[in-house]
């Protein structure tokens, strides 16, 4: 039994509503976040809403999420960052905006670094330098 299912089912719904404004790229997860909810708030499997958006290719969410206090260095319990998830992903947008916000591509495992090896993304592994 994970600690939400211990949550009462309005609760879990709520929680359920926030992962998805994530996975959707919808920013009306940045006024429940205003108003008090976790912006490292963790599911189930330990992904942030930031881990969430950047598997998804929200770019703009990214931003706002890392703005509004995010760590842009989460790692989830498979040890993943949201920078190796978007190259992953072949999300450069969300790549970009992660940097931008302080991403550290040598985290995680596998890390961004040899995510972008595995891939042959030689232009992501001269910007992870």
């Amino acid at each position: 039994m994970t600690e939400y299912e211990n949550l009462p089912p309005d609760v879990q719904e709520l929680v359920t509503k926030l992962f998805s404004f994530a996975r959707n790229g919808d920013s009306t997860l940045l006024d429940y976040i205003s108003h008090g909810i976790s912006v490292d708030m963790r599911n189930e499997e330990g992904n942030t809403f930031l881990m969430i958006a950047a598997y998804a290719g929200h770019a703009e969410l990214v931003s706002k999420l890392i703005a509004a206090g995010a760590d842009p260095n989460g790692i989830n319990d498979r040890g993943q960052t949201p920078l190796a998830g978007a190259v992953f992903k072949k999300e450069d947008a969300v790549v970009t905006a992660l940097l931008e916000g302080g991403a550290d591509p040598k985290l995680g495992t596998p890390n961004a670094i040899d995510t972008a090896r595995l891939f042959q993304r030689e232009d992501l592994l001269e910007r992870f330098e």
